[in-house]
């Protein structure tokens, strides 16, 4: 069960590092590792049931636990309980404790109560006998799930690296040199026939899922090697006798050796095999991703959304350097007639390449927020003078792009469904100027209100209440133009008018 899981912090970094996060196979290594991290859960529960003979055959008959001295029945139930205690905690007591440290405004607090909750579950976890690992990743759970999770993901930012060195640091001092160098064939041998093992069952399931072959190598030989819960799990083992010393120390050195091997192994595959393959399926038709052209508008993403405004912009006049990352739309568009190139629109070199110098305008049409706030911290930093316009999904994608300080946000459904409600106003009788000029007017109001409302969007009953003042301020504000509906003096334009009279 130790050998099969693996690693989060290497596997989710190696996705991030190359922009991969939203790809189809980091979807899927995305649902293994959390998977695998819930089942780290029971299986730790499940160890002391393991250990019949363990008050007899432990070394020092005590590792931390309240409960060790008494049978491995009750010190699973207590693991349950302590699992339980915590999940109603976050349930009832850590929500309105961090309300409370919200309201005063202080940072410094807010952070100092998240790390304090981390350590309260960690050190209940070790008084049932539990690894304070398992502690601080149950605590990442329940503050993921607070309605605080954007707040604190953004405090805790700068200390994330810091962190994963200390915990290599760490994963490096477990392991037993001395053991790899007197029994080097018999540690490497087990190192890379654990990694076989377990890529050729990844390889069959993604077989299965029908991903492609860079898509295949990618997913199974960056899950290949062990995870740091595995650690825990043979530490845990060691303390209820289950496994030897001599075990525990050649399964640690097996484990902290794949983790150590599995990057150079990707590197070297995304060098050889996967960059091949994955040039010769992105490159249909053999025409290059060299960009020979300079615009004074790049375009990034060329989807549904994209594709509307490209074909306006060229409609009228303006090329656009075009962008998108799926190369089968890529493929696609071209057939059409469309001048797209291949990229990946959040790498520096692309947007040096597409002109972002000379060009005034950079439009990210991409389906994803977390690329788009990456696009405009990159032109924050290299491309001051370009102007970004940027596509949100919905309200709360514009929440976390106004938390950016972007101020050119365009929400993809707002324009169509207030187009939809002015035409049903024509229908209903209302004037056409009439209507515009309210659609116009709730645009407005509704981006003013987007703004008020960023401020409450990590607390739920004060957002829903200024929700509600928003609402009843924009009908106060537009009632006054409804009995200006069929105002005589309304004479602007209609077109359905225009048509009788030129008629």
């Amino acid at each position: 069960m130790s050998i099969s899981l693996s690693s989060t912090a290497i596997v989710l970094q190696s996705l991030k590092e190359k922009n991969q996060m939203d790809s189809i196979e980091g979807k899927m290594s995305f649902g293994v590792l959390l998977l695998q991290d819930i089942a780290v859960i029971p299986i730790l529960a499940i160890l002391p049931l393991l250990a019949l003979n363990a008050p007899e055959l432990m070394e020092g008959g005590n590792h931390g636990g309240f409960f060790d001295p008494y049978p491995g029945w009750i010190q699973t139930l207590a693991i349950f309980a302590a699992i339980g205690l915590a999940i109603l905690m976050s349930r009832y007591a850590f929500g309105p404790l961090l309300k409370l440290v919200v309201k005063t405004h202080l940072r410094e607090l807010f952070v100092a109560t998240a790390l304090l909750i981390v350590v309260g579950i960690a050190y209940l976890m070790i008084l049932v006998g539990l690894s304070p690992a398992l502690g601080a990743f149950l605590a990442g759970v329940v503050l993921a799930n607070s309605p605080y999770k954007h707040a604190l993901e953004s405090d805790l930012e700068p200390f994330k690296g810091i962190l994963l060195g200390l915990f290599f640091i760490a994963v490096g001092s477990t392991i037993n040199f001395s053991l790899i160098s007197s029994e080097p064939t018999k540690i490497f041998g087990l190192t890379l026939g654990v990694m076989l093992v377990k890529a050729l069952i990844l390889l069959g399931i993604g077989k299965f899922r029908k991903l492609s072959l860079p898509e295949n190598l990618n997913f199974a030989f960056g899950l290949a090697q062990a995870s740091e819960f595995s650690f825990v799990t043979y530490s845990f083992a060691f303390q209820l006798a289950i496994l030897t010393r001599a075990d525990a120390d050649t399964l640690m050195a097996v484990t902290a050796l794949s983790m150590a091997l599995s990057p150079v192994l990707m590197l070297i595959l995304d060098k050889t095999i996967i960059q091949r393959e994955g040039m010769a399926e992105k490159k249909k038709g053999g025409e290059s991703d060299l960009i020979n052209e300079k615009n004074q508008v790049i375009l990034l993403g060329f989807g549904n959304f994209g594709s509307t405004v490209g074909r306006f912009l060229r409609a009228n006049g303006v090329e656009a350097t075009i962008m998108d990352s799926d190369p089968d739309q890529v493929d696609f568009l071209r057939q059409m007639g469309f001048k797209v190139y291949f990229g990946d629109g959040t790498r520096i070199d692309l947007l040096h390449a597409a002109g972002a110098e000379q060009a005034k305008i950079l439009i990210s049409a991409i389906d994803s927020t977390e690329h788009s706030i990456k696009i405009i911290k990159l032109c924050r930093e290299h491309f001051p003078h370009l102007e970004v316009m940027i596509r949100a999904r919905n309200r709360f994608d514009a929440y976390e792009l106004l938390d950016e300080g972007v101020d050119n946000i365009y929400r993809e459904h707002l324009d169509t469904s207030i187009r939809m409600g002015e035409d049903a106003l024509k229908k209903l009788g209302f004037r056409a100027h009439t209507v515009h000029r309210l659609g116009k007017q709730f645009r407005d109001y509704d981006e003013q209100a987007l703004k008020v409302l960023v401020q409450f969007k990590n607390n739920r009953k004060e957002y829903i209440s200024k929700v509600r003042k928003q609402i009843e301020m924009q009908e106060s504000l537009l009632s006054g133009e409804l009995s200006r509906k069929f105002s005589l003096n309304d004479h602007a334009w209609d077109s359905e008018q225009m048509k009788d009279q030129n008629s």
